[in-house]
């Protein structure tokens, strides 16, 4: 056999022989349903014109309603945000309340959309996965083809194939069709390794969707049971405050004097260990050491003496820096470590929504630790080995906060210690840094 035809033969055997263990690498498809995202991605139907564009017609209404849905939740939003500027009253913390549970009534119809939208595009999918093994099998077929034809004159040589024909013109003719052989199986074989490159891609993008559908599954899991959780909040609001602006307006008083007692032993203590951090035990201060622990990262109070640690604080430090997060955002580790503590402050009565609410620590082997505070929800245990983006919880505004919002702190891990506090049980304590100079 000429040279040129092994090593188009050899180029073919490895298509055909990574082609054939493409299942095993791949893994095998679980089932893509439609509408929740799961169902077989290869069928046996013939991708059909018609049902493809129905499809699409089907995905772009999805993500027109999901246009509406991100719309109507930025309005949701800025009411939110006007009611910071009024003042205090049971009324208002009401209106507060049915605003934030609207907007994430609003989060949970986004991912019902989201999960029948990935189902649409999976299925979608599963036609395109379909069309490219077919044309594969053909692709492979006429390979086979040009390559039995090239075997049976492959020890001829090109002597023999101009002796054996009657004129100099038919030897001619014979050489080139074995030439044009040779640049079709090179043709072919480019092709098919073309739609093995094609196969790779649609089915990582279908594994990306599939980990989407998983994602919003358990988000919208944890949003139905943190809503349930903000109607109890409401009605024990009524209930303790019998509905009256004046019971209200005395917790608050009293609230406002816990909350101030609090800071000022929580602020005693960092500022003591904040004395004892050595630099040369941390990491070099560059962005990229903390992945953003929220997406999208809007900075609404910055770490140190801001204008609200001034009038806010008794020791008029903020020892964090503070994230938008609307009520139920997921929450991930900004970097892979050991689950230290978690806690929920509110459920000590003399600490209720005086202090970091339900929490979370992460040590990292980096020598920082990280603390996420006022959340609604948990989805980690003390001890647990988490990785760098992984969910952790969902943001809330338990503890000392106006609103929903991540609170977001890095300690310098060799001061850092829980211990007791006067009335929260066991406090998170530690000599803090200043997030942004890692994220």
């Amino acid at each position: 056999m000429h040279k040129a035809a092994k090593k188009l033969v050899s180029a073919f055997l490895f298509c055909v022989l990574t082609l054939t263990l493409a299942p095993a690498v791949f893994g095998a498809e679980p089932p893509v349903d439609a509408q929740s995202g799961e169902g077989q991605l290869n069928h046996s139907t013939s991708s059909e014109p018609l049902v493809q564009e129905t499809l699409k017609g089907q995905i772009e209404a999805r993500a027109r309603e999901l246009e509406r849905i991100n719309e109507e939740l930025e309005r949701t939003q800025k009411s939110l945000d006007t009611t910071k500027g009024e003042r205090v009253s049971l009324q208002n913390e009401l209106q507060r309340l049915e605003y934030a549970t609207n907007q994430l009534k609003l989060n949970i119809r986004a991912d019902e959309v989201s999960i029948s939208k990935l189902g649409l595009e999976l299925r979608a999918l599963s036609f395109d996965i379909s069309d490219i093994e077919s044309a594969t099998k053909s692709k492979r077929s006429a390979i086979v083809q040009v390559f039995r034809l090239l075997q049976r004159s492959s020890d001829v040589s090109p002597l023999i194939v101009f002796l054996r024909n009657e004129s100099l013109a038919d030897g001619v003719l014979e050489a080139q069709a074995l030439s044009d052989l040779n640049t079709q199986l090179a043709v072919d074989i480019g092709s098919l390794r073309t739609l093995q490159g094609e196969l790779a891609e649609k089915l990582d993008d279908a594994s990306v969707k599939k980990d989407a559908v998983t994602r919003h599954r358990k988000n919208l899991e944890n949003r139905t049971s943190i809503v349930q959780d903000q109607t109890r909040t409401r009605q024990v609001l009524l209930t303790e405050t019998k509905s009256k602006e004046s019971e209200y307006a005395k917790q608050v008083a009293e609230l406002q004097k816990l909350q101030q007692e609090i800071a000022e032993e929580i602020e005693s203590l960092d500022a003591e260990l904040r004395t004892k951090i050595d630099p040369s035990l941390l990491p070099a201060a560059r962005p990229g050491v903390l992945a953003l622990p929220v997406d999208p990262p809007l900075v609404t109070q910055k770490y140190g003496s801001t204008k609200f640690a001034q009038t806010a604080y008794p020791g008029k430090w903020h020892n964090g820096t503070d994230f938008r997060a609307p009520l139920g955002t997921p929450i991930v580790a900004a970097e892979s470590g050991r689950v230290a503590a978690v806690g929920d402050q509110d459920s000590f009565k003399g600490c209720y929504r005086g202090a970091y609410g339900k929490f979370i620590v992460i040590n990292h082997n980096n020598n920082l630790t990280t603390l996420y505070a006022h959340l609604s929800r948990q989805a980690v245990r003390v001890g647990e080995e988490v990785t760098r983006g992984q969910l952790i919880g969902y943001s809330g505004s338990t503890g000392y906060a106006t609103g929903a919002h991540l609170h977001f702190t890095v300690f310098a891990q060799p001061t850092f210690y829980m211990g007791p506090s006067r009335v929260c049980g066991t406090m998170p304590f530690g000599g803090d840094l200043n997030p942004e100079r890692y994220l």
